[in-house]
């Protein structure tokens, strides 16, 4: 218990700049453009936006995933409320609730709350940022020019790709990491997440929606946010 407080108290301000800085140092920047170019040839990108089975696989099916799971953590939340309702007459070993059982209804709902608010807020952030995708940028073939951030919000550019919403819908499972019941298990959990996050953030840069820089700030303020939650929702139980 201790552990988790620890990491999570002060973790997240740590996390927040370095996810300033990484947005200092590469949004803009000829790294990434360099990544893209490995996904751009001949004129034409790696995958056509839109093409299947890509777009099911890496697309529609996480997204789906991340809803069904979001409707799981909302019944487990009820059978919680029922088990201490009706202590005699709720079996505590329902099949469909029984993987995430163990868990406090605490925990269940910082889940609920991370995987709905982590992608809510870059989703937000990207109607403020105006930065274009790659594959809009006279660079690989489009019509607006390759502007930094600050010049973007002044212009106010036709575009909203920074930072990456959907891979956030991957790295919003960074709560996972930050539950006290399964703290042993952080360090896997932190990798499975990263792993699936990128996934997803690849399949988006290989037609040209984001640039590297795009998921990586997504990854490190999904990161932030989930651990900031965490903060607030074990501070009292972990003291």
């Amino acid at each position: 218990m201790t552990l988790v407080k620890n990491t999570t108290d002060w973790t997240w301000l740590k996390l927040l700049c370095l996810t300033i800085i990484a947005t200092l140092t590469f949004e803009h920047s000829q790294f990434d453009v360099r990544i893209s170019n490995l996904f751009y040839t001949n004129g034409h990108w790696l995958l056509e936006k839109g093409a299947q089975p890509y777009r099911f696989i890496f697309y529609d099916s996480p997204k789906l995933l991340l809803i069904l799971f979001g409707v799981y953590l909302i019944m487990v939340l009820i059978w919680h409320y029922w088990q201490r309702r009706y202590a005699n007459t709720v079996n505590a070993k329902v099949f469909f609730i029984r993987p995430i059982a163990a868990l406090s209804s605490r925990e269940v709902g910082y889940l609920l709350i991370t995987i709905i608010i982590v992608p809510t807020v870059i989703a937000t952030l990207k109607s403020f940022t105006h930065v274009s995708c790659p594959n809009s940028l006279f660079l690989f073939n489009g019509d607006l020019p390759y502007l930094n951030l600050w010049q973007n919000i002044l212009a106010k550019t036709p575009a909203k790709c920074f930072p990456a919403a959907h891979a956030s819908a991957g790295f919003s499972l960074y709560g996972l990491a930050f539950l006290p019941t399964v703290q042993k298990y952080r360090y896997k959990i932190f990798a499975i997440v990263t792993v699936l996050g990128w996934t997803m953030g690849l399949y988006k840069m290989a037609f040209g929606d984001h640039f590297f820089s795009h998921t990586l700030v997504s990854m490190l303020l999904s990161l932030t946010l989930t651990c900031a939650l965490a903060s607030l929702f074990f501070r009292r139980s972990l003291k």
